[in-house]
């Protein structure tokens, strides 16, 4: 059995509650990027700093939501498949 994989984000440090809070932030926008992400079946659950994402997910899945978190400016500053 393969472990879960993960896509870990590293937050601009202007956001106010990317310390705290992450992903898992009240905000809105931050609110609807979580809906957007869950819309992913492969997507197990979200965490303040990553999304957990189901061991069979192919690697285009894997590069499309990172593509996807990574034009996100507003809120991320890199984003990294683990």
């Amino acid at each position: 059995m393969r472990r879960p994989r993960s896509i870990r984000v590293t937050f601009q440090e202007e956001w106010p509650g990317a310390a705290r809070r992450g992903l898992l932030d009240v905000d809105p926008r931050v609110r609807t990027l979580c809906r957007v992400l869950v819309s992913y079946p492969e997507v197990r659950h979200i965490l303040p700093d990553r999304v957990s994402v189901d061991p069979v997910a192919s690697e285009a899945t894997l590069e499309s939501m990172s593509r996807f978190l990574s034009r996100q400016r507003w809120l991320v500053r890199a984003v990294e498949i683990e």
